[in-house]
């Protein structure tokens, strides 16, 4: 599958475009395992300009790995709000703490010991041991998967395991032996700024006199994936509860399914069923008093997850004010809320 091809001198090649066209980040100014580390994580499905907000953010917060050991675990995810994912803070929280306990505080850099922390798996720990620790352990992600599967024409699916062990094996019998770490970033850079998914950069590539897909005009048609299954919809109502002292009520979700331990308005559990003004009045009124004429729908939205499209609705209250779970404006700075949710409070702040 994939054959190698023996007039490709891929390291040099690619270190060479890499010194000419490396992008000025912020991690790459270090070779502090933690550091480099928090990149990796935060980049994970997020664009590098919003990363590189979040990563001034994060590491003025939490400059060091035990700091962040001790840091309490709603600020941390204060700070990650509007990155999404949150099982990655929540990993980084966990990762920081096992550092601590086993490796005395100071950030491992050795693959062995990475792949062992919560949150990180093969990608993370070979970027990491590269780029710090001079291991020859090639990075394996989506760019470098596109430029692989048309520079070999790989005509098995990216989404496969066994593609990608493959794909890894090839990569480390080409890597750098004296710069891992510059290989491992150039491979990156390139596929995600020349041999892009669509607006791909053929005509400018080094590799165009030995890219497979390229010689036989079939760019387009890698890399090849699996049939990917159509997204299935789950619709989630809310209500936003204001009391008559104008404070807002809030609920902190559990440490199970998405947007762990992050706050919500409040949730209608409709159990599949098509909500109803009635249903709604019925759990309110559980816990609440309030003009059931006063209830009024406020606006619907798609918020979209890798696994599925959530349909969110959102109605609106006023309720005489209990001490049950109400917040003070002034406090929502502190609190974290997922995205969507963040997004119709501040119709509200």
């Amino acid at each position: 599958m994939v054959q190698s091809i023996s007039d490709i001198n891929l390291s040099d090649k690619l270190i060479k475009w890499f010194l000419s066209n490396k992008r000025d980040l912020p991690w790459r100014k270090t070779k502090d395992p933690y550091l480099v580390w928090v990149s990796e994580i935060i980049l994970q499905q997020t664009r590098i300009e919003t990363g590189i907000k979040y990563y001034h953010s994060f590491i003025k917060k939490y400059p060091d790995v035990k700091l962040l050991a001790k840091s309490n675990q709603q600020q941390l995810l204060k700070i990650w709000e509007g990155l999404g994912y949150y099982s990655r803070a929540l990993n980084m929280h966990k990762a920081a703490k096992q550092v601590l306990l086993n490796h005395g505080g100071v950030f491992p850099k050795d693959y062995l010991s990475l792949i062992k922390l919560p949150g990180v798996g093969d990608y993370t720990a070979s970027a990491i041991s590269s780029i710090c620790n001079n291991e020859k352990q090639a990075v394996v992600d989506g760019n470098v998967l596109r430029f692989i599967s048309r520079l070999l024409k790989i005509e098995e699916s990216i989404d496969s395991l066994k593609t990608k062990k493959r794909i890894k094996k090839y990569l480390n019998e080409k890597i750098s032996v004296e710069n891992p770490g510059d290989f491992n970033e150039a491979i990156m850079d390139f596929g995600s700024t020349v041999c892009k998914p669509k607006k791909f950069l053929c005509q400018s590539c080094i590799f165009s006199l030995e890219c497979q897909a390229y010689l036989s005009n079939t760019v387009k048609n890698y890399p090849i994936k699996s049939h990917k299954i159509k997204s299935p919809r789950k619709e989630m109502n809310y209500v936003i509860i204001i009391s008559d002292d104008n404070k807002i009520y809030l609920n902190k979700r559990t440490d199970k399914g998405i947007w762990k331990n992050l706050f919500e308005f409040f949730l209608i559990k409709d159990d599949q069923m098509p909500i109803t003004k009635s249903m709604i009045v019925r759990s309110l009124s559980k816990k609440f008093t309030f003009n059931s004429n006063k209830l009024k729908f406020h606006k619907s939205i798609v918020h979209k997850l890798s696994h599925m499209d959530l349909k969110m609705n959102f109605y609106l209250v006023e309720v005489r004010h209990n001490n049950n779970k109400m917040y003070d404006y002034k406090s929502l700075s502190k609190i974290p809320f997922p995205k969507p949710l963040k997004v119709i409070l501040d119709d509200f702040v």
